[in-house]
């Protein structure tokens, strides 16, 4: 009896440590959350030394608990109920994600005299603007955030769009946006988006799913920026269907499935 009661001892105080050692690996699997915005079963399960079902049950738990979204192959951070979160929430969301996007889609920057670069709104987009700095490039955009950030450095030109400016974004969109683009021809365009899936690359606005839908149609190059919280992500209006874009360049969280169907439609992926 003394040895058999010793036993339940040992085996409920290992019960108690695990759950202790459960409860701080999901703590840790929230503040990855925090950083990239998306973590995947299977680069958590070799961080931590579990099985994948281990990880699952945690992003499971997590997720009844309200603290995360499960997606196929992991998990992005809790998306607030507003589908389109105002500039200011988006700036300090994913940063460090998307300073790693717009350093390896500042490689795609086009090389050679007086070449047009059109940036998109976006908390991304707005990223890459330091490394236009002394390029010999003329800056095109609909974003007043861009523009401004545009102004501090050197570049040759910058041209900021017309049109009706819209407060969640700071961006200008409308007849005049549009009508504006339709006469352009940039060498290259950056594009963010709220969502991207086998649906397309879509976002929440009408109005401001106008305006990208001309950039991609003006573009000689498409590129979208977006970090892999937005993937397996379907909002209102659909601006490009993936067969319309060159490249995406997202994280490292972005799963291998998702790359595999942005790869099957033509578009070069980069992973951050």
């Amino acid at each position: 009896m003394a040895l058999g009661h010793h036993w339940r001892n040992e085996q409920r105080d290992y019960g108690v440590a695990l759950d202790m050692y459960a409860e701080e690996r999901r703590q840790m699997i929230c503040q990855s959350l925090e950083t990239d915005g998306r973590v995947t079963v299977a680069e958590l399960a070799h961080r931590y030394d579990v099985v994948t079902e281990t990880i699952r049950r945690d992003l499971d738990a997590l997720e009844a608990s309200g603290l995360l979204t499960r997606v196929h192959g992991g998990a992005i951070a809790k998306r607030a109920s507003d589908p389109e979160p105002d500039l200011a929430t988006r700036l300090g969301t994913n940063t460090a994600a998307k300073k790693r996007i717009a350093l390896a889609a500042s490689s795609f920057l086009p090389k050679g005299q007086l070449k047009s670069v059109l940036l998109d709104a976006g908390s991304t987009t707005l990223e890459l603007v330091p490394y236009l700095d002394g390029k010999d490039v003329q800056i095109v955009t609909n974003a007043l955030g861009i523009a401004q950030a545009a102004l501090t450095i050197s570049v040759d030109r910058l041209d900021l769009l017309p049109g009706r400016v819209r407060g969640r974004t700071h961006a200008a969109v409308g007849v005049e946006t549009v009508r504006a683009l339709s006469r352009l021809h940039p060498d290259v365009a950056f594009i963010g988006c709220n969502g991207m899936s086998e649906a397309g690359f879509t976002t929440p606005d009408v109005d401001e799913a106008a305006a990208k839908t001309a950039m991609v149609t003006q573009a000689s190059r498409r590129i979208v920026l977006a970090d892999s919280s937005k993937a397996g992500l379907n909002q209102l209006v659909c601006f490009a269907e993936l067969s319309e874009i060159d490249v995406l360049v997202s994280d490292t969280g972005l799963s291998d499935s998702y790359v595999r169907l942005f790869e099957d439609n033509g578009i070069e992926v980069v992973r951050a």
